[in-house]
């Protein structure tokens, strides 16, 4: 493993990663009964032994079958231990371990590889390596996914304001927010929690009362009841009903055809062609 060529410092000390704390924890917890501690037993057995009364072959033959069967038992656990980190490679892991001063820390990401040094698995997450003692558990991507989901919709939820003090100005956090519980799926809804839904439906419930406030407000307002046709100048005044036309001014309730300058006054009906002529009182 390469030694890293930087250390966080602070307060004028350096300071141990998380990931160097899980390696220097897996380096000190190495078991070093093996052939090479054997042998070392072996060599001080015989040199501090009884000249009088010798250690017999058979015995040195015992011992050394004791330690061929812890050995082995250290194999088959390291090649346990290798299956089982390689299995774990492209999967989403937290490892818990702990900082410089003691506190536990958890690291999440993908294992991309593994590194088998001295009967020992490494998992590597973002380059960093970590003792495979240190696993502490193994994240389903589309679990990881929706309980991240469910966690930033309540994180939202939670920084409105009250209920009752929803009003336009929240116009675009409250859109947002219908738009990612909409977006979910049940079982991405299935990680809320009851009262969190019952929360957000009262905040809808608000929003579009207030919606519905600001549409009436912003809602032109119409006034009178007019009919009829008036082209090229013409005025209608009061109800007027009739065809006006080129210059023609139609007032009071007044009927008939007006054409080429005729003006209508008072309750007139006929027509009047070609200009000049003028209808007042009650004329037919």
């Amino acid at each position: 493993m390469d030694a890293m060529l930087f250390a966080p410092v602070e307060d004028g000390k350096i300071v141990e990663t998380t990931s160097q704390n899980s390696l220097k924890k897996a380096t000190e917890g190495k078991n070093g009964m093996d052939k090479d501690a054997f042998l070392q037993l072996l060599v001080a057995q015989m040199q501090y032994q009884d000249p009088l009364e010798p250690t017999s072959n058979t015995e040195y033959i015992s011992q050394y079958a004791q330690f061929s069967q812890v050995e082995q038992i250290q194999n088959m656990a390291a090649s346990t231990d290798l299956a089982r980190a390689s299995s774990l490679v492209g999967e989403t892991v937290y490892i818990k371990t702990v900082t410089s001063a003691g506190k536990p820390r958890y690291v999440e990401g993908k294992v991309d590889y593994v590194v088998f040094q001295n009967n020992k698995a490494y998992l590597s997450i973002d380059e960093s390596l970590y003792s495979l003692e240190d696993l502490d558990s193994i994240v389903d991507l589309e679990y990881k996914k929706a309980f991240d989901k469910a966690y930033s919709f309540t994180l939202s939820l939670n920084l409105l304001p009250g209920v009752n003090a929803i009003d336009m100005s929240y116009k675009d956090k409250m859109e947002k927010l219908i738009e990612v519980y909409e977006g979910m799926n049940d079982y991405e809804k299935s990680f809320l929690a009851e009262d969190t839904v019952d929360r957000y439906k009262a905040y809808v419930e608000r929003w579009e009362l207030v919606k519905l406030a600001a549409d009436a407000v912003d809602k032109p307002q119409g006034g009178g009841n007019t009919s009829g046709n008036e082209t090229e100048g013409t005025t209608g005044g009061g109800n007027t009903s009739g065809n006006e036309t080129e210059g023609t001014t139609g007032s009071g309730n007044t009927s008939g055809n007006e054409t080429e300058g005729t003006t209508g006054s008072g309750n007139t009906s006929g027509s009047g062609t070609e200009g000049g002529t003028a209808g007042s009182g009650s004329t037919t």
